[in-house]
Parts: structure tokens; sequence; C-alpha cells
């Protein structure tokens, strides 16, 4: 008997933008839990409580946007090389993000340097005492999910569109293309393949399709980085049109600075 399977689902793109994750992690911080008045004139109204039901969502969302982790492995982070649990060694600053005694699967949990923030955030959190076993904790306990924490979250900051905890990951990985680095490095630290990384997330790069859109508004023919290598070991004898060779003019940034007025 054959099973038909269900055409694949296009690839979520939702990520937050900078303003986006300060006003969620702001929420966070400050929320205070409010209760019922049962007695009195104000029966039946809300006080605010001096209890912080949402910083371990806090703490959640900076490593999940600093390293762009799976919420699993961030879940069961600890600063202890316990059995189950990922590992976060604070001297040497890795993020040993396959859990200990595990064995590995399809899903990539390879080990990254920790961010230097992020680093002094995990170093405070730990000297302070202000976390027992791992680093998301609730009521001093680890928390198996952050699923109905961070939909209250989510809430609070108002944020349009679907957005769960994997988002974290999908902005991590869309702010590294942002910011230029290179995809296999860029894969590398977010343990996932370059190919998902350049499919998915690969349009966010400054450099993306730039060789083409310059080309476009030029006269002279397009010549690619590749070719242009090949080009480089060609001997001076050999004649070549005008317009078939690389000159340093068609690079805005190879051209030679001018010289400053005295």
């Amino acid at each position: 008997m054959r099973v038909s399977l269900p055409p694949k689902g296009e690839a979520r793109d939702r990520w937050l933008t900078r303003k986006e994750a300060a006003a969620l992690l702001w929420h966070c911080w400050r929320y205070r839990e409010k209760q019922t008045i049962h007695s009195g004139t104000s029966k039946g109204g809300p006080v605010a409580t001096n209890r912080r039901p949402l910083r371990h969502i806090a703490r959640f969302i900076l490593i999940g946007l600093y390293t762009g982790t799976r919420a699993g492995a961030i879940a069961s982070a600890s600063p202890y090389a316990i059995t189950g649990r990922s590992y976060v060694d604070l001297e040497r600053g890795i993020f040993y993000r396959k859990a200990i005694g595990k064995r590995a699967t399809k899903k990539r949990q390879t080990p990254a340097p920790i961010p230097p923030r992020l680093l002094t955030h995990l170093r405070r959190w730990w000297n302070r005492k202000l976390i027992a076993e791992c680093f998301v904790e609730f009521n001093g306990k680890p928390v198996a999910s952050v699923k109905k924490g961070f939909k209250t979250a989510v809430g609070l900051a108002g944020l349009p569109g679907k957005v769960t905890p994997h988002t974290l990951r999908h902005t991590a990985a869309t702010w590294l293309m942002q910011r230029g680095v290179p995809i296999w490095e860029a894969a590398g630290f977010l343990g996932m393949s370059p190919e998902v990384l350049q499919d998915t997330y690969g349009h966010h790069h400054p450099d993306f399709l730039q060789g083409a859109a310059t080309a476009i508004g030029q006269k002279g023919r397009y010549v690619s980085v590749a070719e242009t290598v090949v080009d480089s070991g060609k001997t001076s004898d050999q004649k070549e049109k005008p317009n078939d060779f690389w000159s340093e003019w068609q690079d805005s940034n190879l051209r030679p600075l001018r010289p400053e007025r005295k």
C-alpha cells in the first residue's frame, strides 16, 4: 500500500527586527504578576504583585538571539556537565548544544563559541546564584517548555504574525546574513548546512545578487570573479578586446584614493 505524503510546506521566514526583540525582552523583564483583590472596596479588581514570572523567558530569548540554538537545547542548557543536558562551558566560552549522552541526529547541534555579551550575562547569572541547575528556570526548577510563557510575552509586546520560540533561530540567521557574515561561517555557528542557510536566508545577505544588480547598469560585458582569476594568468602578449578585460575602475572598492588637497 502506497501512502502519499502531503506537499512540503514553505519555509517560515518570520524574523524579529531589533526593535521587536528589544520590546519582547523589555516586557519579559518588567512584567509583574497580577492577582485579584478578594475584599475591600476594590474587590474584584487587579493588583500587581512583586513576582516577575517572565524573567526566565527573557533569559531564553537572549540565548536564542545570540546563538540561534533550538528551543530544546536552550531549555536544557546548564553550567554543569550533566547527562541529558546541553553544557555551557563558562570558562572557555563554548556552548555544547547536543545534550550529554544523547545520540546525534540529523538536526545539527554542533558546539559553538558564545558571543562575549551573552557570556557576560551567563556568568553573572551563575555568579549571583540567580540559577540553580539550568539557565532557564521557573521557581528554581528547569523548564521543559517555554511555549506558554513565550506566547504571553509576544502578546504583551504586541508582535504581529506568528512568533514562536523557533522564530529566535530565524532571527539569528537573518541578522548574521544582514551583517554580511560568510555563508559557511554562519552555517557552522548556527549548526545548519550552508545549503539550507543559503536557500532560506541568503537573500538577506548584502552581497545577494549584487553582481547582477551592478552589471545591469554597466555598458561593458559582465565579468565574474572566477573569470577574473582565470584571466589574470594570461600573458601580456595576448591581445584582447577593450571590453574583454577587467579593469579596477569597474570596482569602486578598488579605485585609488584621490590625493588630498593641500
